[in-house]
């Protein structure tokens, strides 16, 4: 299934989501890190300290190994709606900006 996401980043953990984002940690991870990495990379900015993003998953609740292993300790209030296909929300890129301030 394709979901929606929305949800907030916890601020003063962005450099370490980051890095995990950057040094094939997540990307490595077993069987979703790609996806979660390329999700971050299409999720954007759409509010305050909130992003959006569309993301496959199959679990059951959804994202619930996502959320296990990656998203609960770098964001919070996770919202998911179910969708057809992936979307592209308007907004400043969430990569882009972790980018900016973050790469070395």
């Amino acid at each position: 299934m394709i979901y929606s996401i929305k949800a907030q980043y916890i601020e003063e953990k962005l450099n370490k989501f980051y890095q995990k984002i950057t040094d094939g940690t997540i990307a490595n991870q077993k069987p979703d890190g790609q996806e979660i990495v390329a999700s971050m990379k299409r999720a954007k900015i759409t509010e305050s300290n909130t992003i959006q993003w569309s993301e496959m998953c199959f679990c059951n609740p959804p994202l619930k190994h996502e959320r296990a292993t990656v998203y609960d300790q770098f964001l919070i209030n996770l919202e998911t709606k179910i969708m057809d296909d992936h979307v592209q929300f308007d907004g400043e890129s969430f990569f882009d900006f972790l980018d900016k301030q973050f790469k070395k």
